[in-house]
């Protein structure tokens, strides 16, 4: 899984790294990003695998949080501001429905922690920006260049073994359950059927 996700990570970079300057300021930012975003996705990956929380109840509980530091950043972050902005009937549909599948977009990256781990999702985070590059060069006639396609390729053959690992991890994990469960079965029968002859014995005792 190491190998693999060394594979994802190259090919990942080879794809969508085309500015090579080095700016101070915006590696600072980009390294202060990863900390928060890798402990949100554990954080919502174990709450809802281990404390039963639903992606919805999670986004109910943190979203309204994050609204709250999005309209106190929005002046500095989104200039000219909001009130300088021409909210004509066109540009407020076209804000809604960008909003409305942002939405869908968190509630399927919950969904997906839920069901996989925070490094599978972060994989998949992935996979969409390759597949978005590649259907853009086979659908559309864009031209990322050779080396951006040749990397998305790479990324997504590190992605399939990743996949095929996981699901042949989880199909042991399936089979050894079944078979301790089974185990477990069998036991507790044979113990039944010997606690029902040692009593049919007993009775013959008595008789």
């Amino acid at each position: 899984m190491v190998l693999a996700l060394t594979v994802v990570s190259i090919g990942v970079a080879v794809a969508t790294v085309t500015d090579l300057q080095f700016h101070f300021f915006g590696a600072c930012i980009a390294v202060a990003w990863i900390i928060p975003s890798a402990v949100n996705k554990i954080l919502w990956s174990n709450l809802q695998q281990q404390e039963n929380w639903t992606a919805l109840a999670l986004m109910w509980k943190t979203t309204p949080i994050t609204l709250f530091f999005l309209v106190m950043l929005m002046p500095s972050l989104d200039p000219p501001g909001v009130l300088s902005f021409d909210w004509n009937l066109y540009n407020s549909v076209i804000i809604g429905g960008s909003a409305v599948l942002g939405f869908l977009l968190q509630w399927s990256g919950a969904l997906a922690l839920g069901e996989t781990s925070a490094t599978t999702h972060a994989v998949l985070g992935q996979f969409k920006t390759c597949v978005i590059l590649l259907g853009g060069f086979l659908l559309f006639g864009s031209n990322p260049g050779t080396t951006s396609i040749l990397g998305a390729a790479t990324a997504l053959v590190g992605m399939s073994y990743y996949t095929y690992l996981n699901l042949h991890s989880q199909h042991q994990s399936a089979k050894i359950s079944s078979r301790q469960s089974s185990f477990s079965i069998s036991k507790s029968k044979l113990g039944k059927e010997s606690g029902d002859s040692h009593d049919g014995g007993g009775g013959d005792e008595c008789v």
